[in-house]
């Protein structure tokens, strides 16, 4: 820092390798920055802990703000610290213990000591820094993140356009039928939260599309976050038909459920934000996060994961289940090289990995499922071993094999369960007008969260953290994979590193976690 205020360096805050970019020149000294800082809980873990069973007591969202909020002395420290050096607090959210400032670059990198570097890269220029993060010794241990000094890209969408027209296809409400989903089931009164890093749904699309199908269409509500918004692109190759693939799926397998699109920039800060959102969210009140979007573990700094864990910590508080679609490009993850990698937040202890099948049906029943994998070309479902996250307790009797790299390290097993995801089995969607078909683990996240927004219904409350019941239910809820490969690793009986524990039964799954939840309950 520049004012001779000692300081002490934000630890896990250096920049993650920048890839295939390559630096231009400095940025604009007086082009705007927007950063969010964020604070440690007041206590951790809280009431809810996530490695509790499901069902039980739950905090409310005020008791959440209450309990795990940012001490106000320390929010209030943080405001002073900004106002002291004429950067400008934008927003304050004790409860999600965030505080959101806005200066010039030049200004904001003489207040958190870093020097700002552009960069050029296929997916546009993005804004980068040298070195750590630089603080106040005051604040040593109570800012655990300060992320937008970094504006890159953090996370890519999980779907596959499919390339053959001739292959079979379905409806959202077909594959959920396929998987035994309880014919005329709805989810009145629940809500289902869609995290969106880009892109738009329009309304006209969604009344053509639901009414081709039959269904009611789903009330939406859209909740724009650190200024994203609703804003369709106009183009069916971006992250327009991510939003639409999300909102099809979930409104064509939980009728009746209401569904809210938190839309946020794509960089980490805009990510970690909209989670943030929907979890902390006192209007809507989300029972269930779908998220499919995710990149490489290894593209996320240590700061910005410690800020998904705590938001992640906080969904299970107040009882809202989370799915994560696992990637589409095998066990590579797309990282160049001979290393296997996973998907982050897929592989976070804390959520639902979800990966990939290709389903085979006869006479309107699955005759037969494999691990969806058809690289180079078409995509193939992302699992494997993290290198961030030890075996969680509730996945140690699963047989999760040592990391197939070098080493051979042990580490939290990606995906926990799967469904279809192949676009030549895909899901016939609308998007910009046009209708076709598509796949990916980005049709998984959001056809579990239809799943569970039924249960939810039938339970009438909130469901919470259920990893540690998925695994002690198997044969009896899932449909064991044990054919295919996704690159590194191979299909096997129980839980793989493909499919995890399989493919849904539905109708058992739903019964089981209404069932659990009301024991654990009392």
């Amino acid at each position: 820092m520049t004012d001779g205020t000692e300081s002490v360096a934000l630890p896990g805050s250096i920049p993650a390798p920048r890839g295939t970019a390559s630096p231009t020149r400095s940025i604009d000294p007086t082009s705007s920055v927007e950063v969010t800082v964020y604070l440690r809980p007041r206590t951790d873990p809280a009431p809810g802990n996530p490695l509790s069973p499901i069902g039980g007591h739950f905090l409310s969202r005020s008791e959440l703000a209450a309990t795990r909020g940012a001490a106000p002395s320390e929010v209030t420290a943080v405001e002073n610290f900004a106002r002291s050096r004429s950067v400008d607090v934008v927003e304050v959210d004790p409860g999600a213990r965030r505080v959101r400032l806005r200066a010039n670059a030049s200004l904001m990198a003489a207040t958190f000591g870093v020097e700002f570097l552009r960069y050029d890269h296929p997916d546009g220029p993005f804004r980068t820094h040298l070195g750590p993060v630089m603080l106040p010794l005051e604040f040593d241990r109570v800012v655990v993140a300060v992320l937008g000094l970094d504006n890159r890209p953090q996370a890519a969408t999980h779907y596959r356009r499919s390339k053959n027209a001739a292959a079979p296809s379905y409806s959202p409400a077909t594959i959920a039928e396929l998987y035994g989903v309880p014919t005329g089931a709805t989810a009145p009164g629940v809500c289902v939260a869609l995290i969106e890093l880009g892109g738009g749904y329009a309304p006209t699309d969604i009344d053509t599309y639901f009414k081709d199908l039959g269904i009611t269409a789903p009330t939406l509500t859209a909740v724009g976050v650190d200024g994203g918004s609703n804003k369709p692109t106009g183009s069916t190759s971006g992250p327009d038909t991510e939003v639409m693939l999300d909102i099809e799926v979930v409104g064509a397998t939980a009728r009746e459920a209401k569904i809210a699109v938190y839309f946020s920039p794509n960089t980490d800060q805009g990510f970690a934000d909209a989670i943030l959102a929907a979890v902390h969210d006192t209007a809507r009140k989300p029972h269930i996060i779908s998220i499919s979007w995710g990149g490489p573990e290894s593209t996320y700094t240590a700061q910005a994961t410690s800020v998904f864990e705590a938001a992640f910590t906080d969904a299970a508080s107040v009882g809202v289940t989370v799915f994560v679609a696992a990637g589409d490009n095998g066990s590579s993850d797309g990282v160049s090289g001979s290393e296997a990698h996973v998907d982050y937040p897929a592989s976070s202890p804390q959520v639902v990995g979800c990966g990939g099948t290709h389903v085979n049906v006869n006479a309107g029943v699955i005759s037969s499922e494999v691990v969806w994998d058809d690289l180079p070309s078409g995509g193939a479902t992302g699992g494997g071993v993290s290198a961030t996250f030890p075996v969680p307790t509730w996945q140690s009797s699963a047989g999760v094999p040592p990391s197939a790299n070098s080493g051979g390290g042990n580490g939290r097993g990606v995906p926990d369960v799967s469904g279809n995801a192949d676009p030549e089995t895909g899901y016939q969607i609308r998007v910009d007008g046009d209708d076709f078909v598509v796949g990916g683990t980005s049709a998984v996240a959001p056809l579990y969260a239809g799943v569970t927004a039924l249960a939810v219904a039938q339970l009438g409350g909130s469901l919470g953290f259920i990893n540690p019941r998925l695994y002690s239910l198997g044969g009896e809820a899932f449909r064991d994979i044990t054919s295919g490969n996704n690159g590194a690793y191979v299909a096997d009986v129980g839980w793989d590193p493909c499919t995890g524990l399989g493919s849904p039964k539905a109708a058992a799954l739903i019964a089981a976690l209404v069932t659990s939840a009301k024991d654990a309950a009392g």
